[in-house]
Parts: C-alpha cells; structure tokens; sequence
C-alpha cells in the first residue's frame, strides 16, 4: 500500500510519520510529476485552504487530483483538507462547512469525543478548525463536539475538522488505511 501525501504546507510530515508507524509507504506530492506516481490513497493536510488551493490550481493539479477522487480515490483531509473536498473548492464531498469557526489561534483546543467506527475517547486538537454545518445525500457525520459535526464520510472520503496527526492515537489512520483497503481489493 502507498499513500501520497499533499506536501504544500500544513502538517504533512505529521501525516506521513503516523502512516510510517503503520507500516505504509508514502511520498509527497508537490508538483504534477509527483501525482503520476503510483497510489493508494490521497492526504490532504491542514494549512490554510484558499492558499492550498491557489497552489494546487498553478501547479496543473487540481484538476487531475479532483478527477481522481471522483473515480474513487481513497482521500483524507484534515482541517483545511476537510475544506478543500468541500463545495467552496474541489467539491467531491457534500458537505456545508463553516471556515474558522472556532476563531483564531487562541481559540484553539483539545478534546476527546466519540468517533462512529473508531471508538472511544478519540484525542482530538483543533487549530483555527472549520467544522460542519450539514452533511447532505450519501455523507455520514462521524464525530460531534459541542452540537458541531467535526468528522465525516462519504464513500471513500475521510474529514475531520481536527488534527488526529498531532496525536499518538492511531485510530483515525487506520480507518482510513481500512478504506484503502476495502478500495483495492
């Protein structure tokens, strides 16, 4: 199994050590070389959202990234990638997000909360997080903090509004790797 990883900002280097402790190969994607090669799976980190995707539209990879998804990619976003699949720029996922909804840096936080098919207590770090208005059609909410929807699937289509690659827990990477595998085989 190989998991690319979108390499323009954000904690993608976190990401890429939790698939590691997993035992799964992966490689940055920084420029449109880089998507060519072969993958499982799809990580979009956090970072800032409209920067993510002004640089994904200049270097030629929006477009194929998002034809990939919709064919049926397996794809993770965290944060700002919780965004980005959202209608505001990619669009593959049906889901109405409120951006910075829990304000600046200093409204940043952490909790446990319930997450449907990983469990208890999963450890959650929120960083100027977007979370969910509504989930629509064929999405599914997976996790809730304070009323707000902060995880969600639809398909083959990971988010969580929190940072999971910010803790040792290791759940929320296996149920990803769990949608990659149930994609390939």
């Amino acid at each position: 199994m190989r998991v690319a990883v979108l390499a323009l900002q954000g904690a993608f280097a976190e990401h890429e050590q939790m698939m590691h402790r997993l035992g799964v190969d992966t490689f940055q994607v920084r420029q449109l070389k880089d998507w060519e090669e072969a993958k499982d799976g799809l990580i979009i980190p956090g970072g800032e959202s409209t920067t993510q995707s002004k640089l994904l539209r200049d270097l030629g990879l929006f477009e194929v990234i998002r034809k990939e998804i919709t064919a049926g990619l397996p794809v993770f976003g965290t944060c700002a990638g919780l965004i980005l699949l959202s209608s505001m720029h990619l669009g593959t996922m049906d889901i109405d997000v409120c951006r910075n909804a829990y304000g600046r840096q200093l409204g940043s936080f952490y909790t446990e909360a319930d997450m449907k098919g990983i469990g208890e207590k999963v450890p959650m770090t929120f960083i100027r997080a977007p979370y969910i208005n509504n989930v629509i059609g064929e999405c599914e909410s997976l996790a809730t903090v304070d009323g707000h929807i902060v995880a969600a699937r639809q398909g083959r289509q990971l988010v969580t509004a929190f940072h999971p690659e910010l803790n040792d827990d290791l759940r929320v990477h296996e149920y990803f790797l769990n949608i990659i595998k149930k994609a390939v085989d």
